[in-house]
C-alpha cells in the first residue's frame, strides 16, 4: 500500500473540511497519482460513530479534486446527518478509501451471486430499476455474513431485504484505505 499517497489524500480531505471553518491548511505532500482520475470515498467518524460518508464510484475527475469534494460532501451534505459543526471537527477522524474500477458479476440467481461475494475484500454495488446502493468492503466488519450484508445493501438501495429480480446487476470493487491516526 502506498503510504505516501494515503498521507497526501488524508491531508487533502482534512484541509478541505477545515477550510470551511477557516482553519489554516497543513502543508500537503505531492504525489503523481493526484493528477490522474480517481474514485474515493471519504468516511468521517466522530467519537467512534459514523458521522458522514460520501464518495465516487467511478474515476471521472482528478484524484486531488475527488477527495476534496467528497470530504466536503461527507462533512456537510450527507443527507443522513446534520452538517458537521466546528466544535466536532477536532474530534472527527477521517478515512479515505481509493476504489479500483468496478467489475460486473455474472450470476444465475441470488444464491449464485452470494457465493461469489468475498467478505472483507469486496465493495459491492447493487443496481436495479433505477436505484443504486453500495457498501464499501469495510461494511463486512459489521455485517460479516453474505446474506446479511446483501440484505442490508438491498435496503440501502431502497428495496426490501428479501427483494430479488432478474434485473439486479451487481458490481464489485476493492479499496486501498487509510485512516487518520486517533487523537490521544
Amino acid at each position: 500500500m502506498d503510504e505516501s499517497l494515503g498521507a497526501a489524500l488524508l491531508l487533502r480531505a482534512k484541509n478541505a473540511i477545515g477550510s470551511e471553518f477557516g482553519a489554516a491548511a497543513q502543508a500537503e505532500p505531492d504525489h503523481p497519482a493526484l493528477a490522474q482520475p480517481g474514485a474515493t470515498f471519504v468516511t468521517l467518524m466522530l467519537d467512534g460513530q459514523l458521522r458522514g460518508c460520501i464518495g465516487s464510484l467511478e474515476a471521472w475527475r482528478p484524484l486531488d479534486t475527488d477527495v476534496r469534494e467528497n470530504a466536503r460532501a461527507a462533512a456537510f451534505r450527507d443527507p443522513r446527518f446534520n452538517p458537521l459543526r466546528h466544535d466536532e471537527f477536532a474530534r472527527t477522524r477521517v478515512e479515505v478509501s481509493l476504489l479500483t474500477p468496478a467489475v460486473e458479476l455474472h450470476f444465475t440467481d441470488e444464491a449464485d451471486a452470494l457465493r461469489q461475494l468475498r467478505p472483507n475484500i469486496d465493495g459491492v454495488i447493487l443496481e436495479c430499476h433505477g436505484r443504486r446502493g453500495t457498501f464499501l468492503p469495510q461494511v463486512w466488519e459489521g455485517l460479516p455474513e453474505p446474506q446479511q450484508f446483501f440484505a442490508h445493501l438491498k435496503q440501502k438501495a431502497g428495496f426490501t431485504a428479501d427483494f430479488w429480480s432478474p434485473d439486479v446487476k451487481l458490481y464489485r470493487y476493492e479499496v486501498q484505505k487509510w485512516k487518520e491516526p486517533q487523537n490521544n
